[in-house]
């Protein structure tokens, strides 16, 4: 069996979800350019897991409003060109048919062109929104060496919440094997090795590349298909058992800690969004952004620092449990347990807790921001409170959801 090292690998980035369940946050964006952390964008987890396994060729698969996704990519994740070393942004083309992306299934089969050109021999699709770090490189050693023509990568879930998912049934006698794909079952079986955990798909896989072309395009042509890569394309591998499932608790990344090794989280909703932020500011981080052996890449302009600057009259100054990013500037004010994203600035007087400013948001003297997410360029005149009273909130025209006070890009806030 060939070494992976010796393997002609392509990267595949899905990045052309809507992200509906994140509005407003994606009503100008695509999902994977929603601001996360601080200074990153979600797409930005993906790209640096991909290229931290030492893969260099990546295309990334766009679609809804991806203006800005595209801006950050072809700004950001530039590489040499002398080696063939590329992260190129690829919109849908409309190759096939007047038409666009049916699902993720159906943009891998409209970009075919680019396994045709690059001549890749694996293939790794992953999706690109979700928190995590992952070295592909392992997943693609276990995909070789196990002859299977697909591999999922599956992360371990209490045995409760298999309803929540798509769930990885593995035969016991080769656990390394799936035996059935469920989607979101209620009388699951639990793994051989612990009966009170099941395999959920992490959305991210392995392919031999003429197996995946081939898989693809037999779906194209099917009528009753939804196109999909976890609905469709991974079942069809498991009928002719062709399909194995790569455990997520078996990749050591370099530099994890036992308190992080094994974070993944899907940030599909404002809950989960609003969570990821706050195993981010937790006094033990429950997601290690400060890991220099695999670090995030991204970029956020020429940014002064963050400054914490004394109030008026020397009035006392609080920050704590929170993140503060380059242009940040808190005066006087009180912030935390909270993210501040570059150039947020919060005025005397205010407070702000459990909240996620994106940036350039300005929050006014006196003012009170709790439980909210704050879109960019929004300006909170002094004295506003948002998060302090619900159906407040709700009638000034704001998103309340899951507990969360959630304001639009440079919505405007009544005095």
């Amino acid at each position: 069996m060939a070494s992976s090292s010796r393997k002609n690998v392509l990267a595949i980035v899905l990045a052309g979800g809507e992200g509906k369940r994140l509005m407003p946050l994606t009503a100008d964006r695509a999902k994977p350019a929603v601001p996360f952390g601080g200074i990153y964008r979600l797409i930005d987890f993906a790209l640096s897991n991909v290229v931290n396994s030492g893969y260099l060729k990546v295309v990334v698969l766009t679609q809804y409003k991806s203006h800005s996704l595209d801006r950050h990519i072809t700004t950001t994740w530039r590489m040499s060109t002398l080696l063939g070393n590329h992260v190129t942004p690829v919109p849908a083309q409309q190759r096939v048919g007047k038409r666009w992306y049916l699902g993720s299934a159906d943009a891998i089969y409209q970009s075919l062109n680019l396994l045709n050109d690059e001549k890749p021999d694996i293939v790794v699709v992953v999706g690109a929104d979700h928190v995590y770090r992952m070295d592909f490189a392992q997943m693609v050693d276990a995909h070789v060496e196990s002859g299977a023509a697909a591999t999922v990568a599956a992360i371990r879930q209490p045995i409760g919440l298999a309803d929540q998912f798509g769930v990885i049934d593995v035969d016991p006698a080769d656990p390394s094997r799936i035996r059935a794909f469920l989607e979101k079952p209620t009388d699951p079986q639990g793994l051989p090795d612990s009966p009170g955990e099941v395999l959920a798909s992490m959305g991210n896989y392995v392919f031999d590349a003429d197996a995946l072309r081939e898989a693809v395009t037999r779906d194209a042509e099917q009528e009753d298909s939804a196109h999909d890569m976890g609905g469709d394309i991974v079942p069809a591998f498991v009928a002719r058992g062709e399909a194995g499932v790569y455990d997520y608790k078996d990749n050591d990344v370099p530099g994890s800690l036992d308190r992080d090794r094994g974070y993944w989280r899907d940030v599909g909703t404002m809950g989960s969004y609003f969570a990821a932020h706050m195993d981010l500011v937790a006094p033990l981080p429950i997601f290690n952004l400060y890991n220099s052996e695999w670090p995030i890449y991204t970029t956020y302009g020429p940014q002064p620092p963050a400054k914490i600057v004394e109030g008026d009259l020397g009035k006392p100054i609080k920050v704590f449990n929170s993140i503060l990013s380059p242009g940040a500037v808190v005066i006087g004010g009180q912030v935390s347990t909270s993210v501040l994203s570059p150039m947020v600035r919060v005025e005397p007087g205010a407070e702000v807790s459990d909240s996620v400013l994106l940036p350039g948001v300005r929050v006014g003297e006196g003012s009170v921001v709790r439980h909210a997410i704050i879109d960019k360029s929004v300006v909170l005149p002094p004295g506003t409170r948002i998060g302090v009273d619900p159906e407040e909130d709700r009638a000034r025209g704001f998103v309340v959801e899951d507990g969360l006070t959630v304001l639009a890009k440079e919505q405007e806030v009544p005095r």
